[in-house]
């Protein structure tokens, strides 16, 4: 039985994790670090957790924990994260690593002297379709009957990203105080306020699909075209596959249309992905055209969420390795700066 502790009740917190580790049979939530007390009581009476604490590290000083879900706003990560690492326990956070490649590089530096492992919560990695798309596309690549993989392209109109998830939300009117906020300022002044407002706009929307970009095409890849209106990111990998990111080419309130398209010479796969807080996995179509058929597989009915948090604990365990650590995690604020950076030179020229 593995002893989990939260560092913070809020939102996702509690909606996207904690709901779905209170359930999961081979761990407990133990403690709870959580600097609005009221907030904090009634979590822990909803959750049967025992002890709560003002701050992750005075509960970290007084628990002994199996691992650490941090489901913090990731541009204070690097305040909040990186000192964690020094007690050596694998931790989880919300995306992306941090809200700069610059604070994402120090706080690589400080994980790689820890005895910790920084899983980043990608969980569409973890959505029963992408897994399940993850190893067609190895099969295929090694059918020759099918051909050469050749575009990768995601879609994520805005749309009812929440889909009813925050229904039994506890929540507070109490205020975090002010010296338990650590945000981070513009990376290197190289942008101004508008600019790096723009910039962690990007980021927070459209982090996820710069993930599976790569996690899809199977390789690092860098930005050859960013688009002046902001709708389309075009990609080419290092084979050379192309790749793109269609964001809000239109809007709906009326579901969620994320989707992932692969394509092969001979054969495509289509994912639809759920809304992030849904809890039903994606649905898969694959077109086999040198077989004349297409194929719908049947998925476990679990959703990416809670799918997450049990690979959590198997790589606690050592069972697996986590989906996404923080290394690779970096390599998308690298993506991101290289996407913002086009978009800007492009909208000034």
């Amino acid at each position: 039985m593995l002893k989990i502790g939260f560092v913070g009740a809020g939102n996702m917190g509690q909606m996207a994790h904690m709901r779905h580790y209170a359930n999961l049979p081979d761990c407990r939530v133990v403690s709870l670090a959580e600097p609005r007390p009221e907030l904090a009581q009634k979590v822990a009476a909803r959750y049967g957790i025992e002890r709560i604490y003002a701050n992750a590290i005075e509960m970290l000083e007084g628990e002994k924990l199996d691992g650490l879900v941090a489901p913090q706003p990731f541009d204070r990560h690097g305040g909040i994260i990186t000192p964690l690492y020094d007690f050596g326990i694998p931790i989880l956070t919300e995306k992306p690593l941090a809200s700069s490649v610059q604070v994402g590089e120090q706080m690589i530096a400080a994980l790689e002297k820890s005895k910790s492992f920084h899983m980043v919560g990608y969980h569409k990695r973890n959505d029963p379709a992408v897994v399940w798309a993850k190893a067609e596309i190895a099969r295929l690549q090694s059918t020759p009957s099918i051909g050469k993989l050749r575009y990768v392209r995601i879609a994520m109109p805005p749309g009812d990203w929440v889909s009813g998830g925050f229904d039994e939300l506890i929540s507070s009117d109490e205020i975090i105080p002010s010296d338990q906020i650590i945000s981070e300022d513009a990376p290197d002044g190289t942008l101004n306020a508008e600019e790096f407002r723009q910039y962690i706009a990007f980021v927070n929307y459209y982090i996820h699909q710069v993930n599976l970009l790569r996690y899809l095409l199977g390789e690092n890849y860098h930005v050859t075209h960013a688009d002046v209106s902001g709708v389309l990111l075009v990609a080419q990998s290092e084979s050379g596959v192309t790749g793109s990111i269609e964001m809000a080419a239109y809007q709906t309130t009326l579901g969620w249309d994320e989707s992932a398209f692969i394509a092969f010479e001979k054969g495509y796969l289509k994912i639809e992905l759920p809304a992030p807080l849904s809890t039903v996995p994606g649905k898969v179509t694959a077109m086999y055209d040198g077989d004349a058929r297409k194929l719908i597989p049947d998925l476990q009915p679990e959703g990416a969420m809670r799918a997450q948090a049990k690979n959590f604990l198997r790589a606690i365990k050592g069972e697996i390795a986590p989906p996404c650590e923080a290394h690779e995690a970096l390599e998308d604020l690298k993506i991101a700066r290289e996407y913002f950076l086009l978009w800007k030179q492009n909208n000034n020229s």
